[in-house]
């Protein structure tokens, strides 16, 4: 599926503009001037959640830290890999405490934690997503956020001073399919979403049929019948559908 995925803003030379986007892009717009927020951005597999967020981003011209995945090994704990994530901020910004790190987060728009954090593997080998080492660890995945929220309301005031951007996903296999807790669950995913959004700010990426019939073409030659037809069979997942409009061919 990588030929049709976005990891970064280099990649999304190809866009088609729809509701969810324009949703995104007014909230993105927010975000120049205001502070302590936090944006899920969710959507089945397939949808372009990282194309949509790169897009707004350029659109709204905002500034942004784009978190990549410091993980090693695909066996280490949770703890390890929460404390790689501050490791790689102060790295990259040659700080050592946690306050210079929020000193310098403060001084972008906005935080992402997209595909160069969730799936750096595929850009950087020498790497593990952190989607990797999540759909490895399993259940002890948990105890990583559990640390992100006791860190949150630990540093509460230093999270008021920036804005952060979350893909986020809660992915899981059933009968050879590929399924999204938050967006294909029908009731289940609604009722996760609505308690969601009583605490942070939540963006889901879909599309209408005609949506997804443009973003399909203008990636791949197809009739609008076939594209239909994969639509039936996948949903409104542009990536599935271009992946299989190409083994057809």
């Amino acid at each position: 599926m990588g030929k049709y995925k976005i990891n970064s803003a280099i990649d999304n030379s190809v866009f088609v503009v729809t509701e969810s986007f324009l949703k995104l892009s007014n909230m993105f717009k927010t975000l120049k001037n205001s502070h302590g927020k936090i944006i899920h951005v969710v959507g089945a597999p397939g949808t372009g959640k990282s194309a949509n967020i790169y897009a707004a981003i350029e659109k709204q011209g905002l500034t942004v830290y784009d978190v990549k995945s410091q993980i090693k090994e695909v066996n280490i704990n949770s703890q390890k890999v929460f404390n790689s994530v501050y490791n790689g901020f102060k790295k990259d910004f040659d700080v050592k405490s946690k306050k210079e790190v929020y000193n310098c987060l403060e001084g972008f728009d906005a935080i992402l934690f997209v595909d160069m954090f969730h799936d750096s593997h595929l850009v950087d080998e020498d790497t593990v997503g952190f989607s990797v080492w999540s759909g490895n660890a399993g259940l002890r995945a948990t105890k990583f956020y559990l640390l992100c929220v006791v860190e949150y309301l630990k540093e509460r005031r230093e999270y008021k001073r920036i804005n952060i951007i979350l893909q986020t996903a809660w992915r899981f296999h059933f009968r050879g399919k590929k399924y999204d807790l938050f967006t294909d669950m029908g009731i289940l995913s609604k009722l996760v979403l609505a308690v969601m959004g009583t605490i942070f700010d939540v963006v889901v990426i879909s599309y209408k049929p005609e949506e997804t019939i443009k973003i399909v073409k203008n990636h791949v030659k197809a009739d609008d019948k076939l594209i239909e037809h994969y639509i039936h069979e996948y949903g409104s997942k542009p990536r599935f559908i271009c992946q299989a409009l190409e083994n057809e061919d």
